[in-house]
């Protein structure tokens, strides 16, 4: 199932992953070429979101060349998509998935920045801002699959003791649907959560840093992930990019709680792309 996302890969990639023993490496050498080797598939799992985000804190805020800022981001996000694919860095069905993340994340923002809501604001000008939340948003949600996609691949995951599918699924939805109705009738989160807990207690994420299959909890998986998206978020608020309204006077920290919400959003990423490799076995369609 790891492989169902995989068509034809670049050189550099090939390379990542090749397997090939290396029974004599141990003690000290092993844990150096482990690190240097998880190091460099994290940094190529992350390229997308990289490149995307150095674009993010790199463009001023006036724009470039007489073009808005966020213009500005949504052509670099284009751009950048657009030479993964030509580079074989991403496969056609990877960037089907991440247009899905794109299209549900942007949904989400719209309702959030909405007049009623106001969860947050894009305060800059934009030509290509629709119902006032501009399209390169939904690429911030793509980064998030396009890692795990990109992650899964390149780590050659598999998940032992996952839950069924079906819980997976409406567990997912529970989350998203939180994100919504919270407003109206309370923040249901930690409930949520709790289930997601119960539901993934006994999940194992296995990966492949070299030669060697690893072992880490998938709830801790899902906890770093979402602790380094809530960084991520510190930076592109003190950047002005998006602003809270705690924010609209001085920058503040992003509240400690978002990581909450940051690591509940990666189950539900993760629990997209899991179904979408099952249905992909099930009728059994050519990588």
């Amino acid at each position: 199932m790891s492989r169902l996302f995989s068509l034809r890969p670049s050189a550099a990639d090939a390379h990542l992953l090749a397997f090939h023993p290396r029974p004599g490496l141990t003690g000290l050498s092993r844990f150096a070429a482990e690190f240097l080797y998880f190091g460099i598939k994290e940094a190529r799992a992350c390229l997308f979101a990289g490149l995307f985000f150095a674009a993010v804190f790199s463009v001023p805020r006036t724009g470039l060349l007489g073009v808005a800022r966020y213009d500005v981001l949504l052509i670099v996000a284009l751009a950048i998509q657009s030479w993964m694919i030509w580079a074989r860095l991403e496969t056609r069905d990877e960037l089907k998935a991440i247009t899905l993340f794109h299209l549900i994340g942007f949904a989400l923002e719209v309702f959030k920045t909405s007049g009623s809501i106001q969860s947050w604001s894009y305060p800059d000008f934009a030509y290509t801002k629709l119902f006032g939340v501009p399209l390169f948003a939904g690429f911030m949600y793509a980064a998030v699959g396009s890692y795990i996609i990109q992650a899964w691949r390149l780590f050659d995951l598999r998940v032992e003791h996952h839950p069924p599918h079906w819980m997976g699924v409406a567990i997912a939805l529970l989350i998203y649907v939180n994100f919504f109705t919270h407003h109206y009738i309370g923040d249901y989160r930690w409930y949520v959560a709790a289930c997601a807990l119960g539901l993934y207690a006994r999940s194992t994420v296995i990966f492949r840093p070299l030669d060697v299959e690893r072992r880490m909890p998938l709830l801790l998986a899902f906890v770093l992930i979402g602790f380094f998206i809530w960084l991520a978020e510190n930076i592109s608020t003190f950047f002005g990019i998006w602003k809270y309204p705690n924010q609209l006077g001085a920058w503040s920290m992003v509240h400690v709680g978002k990581w909450s919400s940051w690591s509940l959003l990666v189950v539900m990423t993760f629990t997209i792309i899991v179904n979408l490799k099952h249905i992909k076995a099930r009728i059994h369609v050519p990588a």
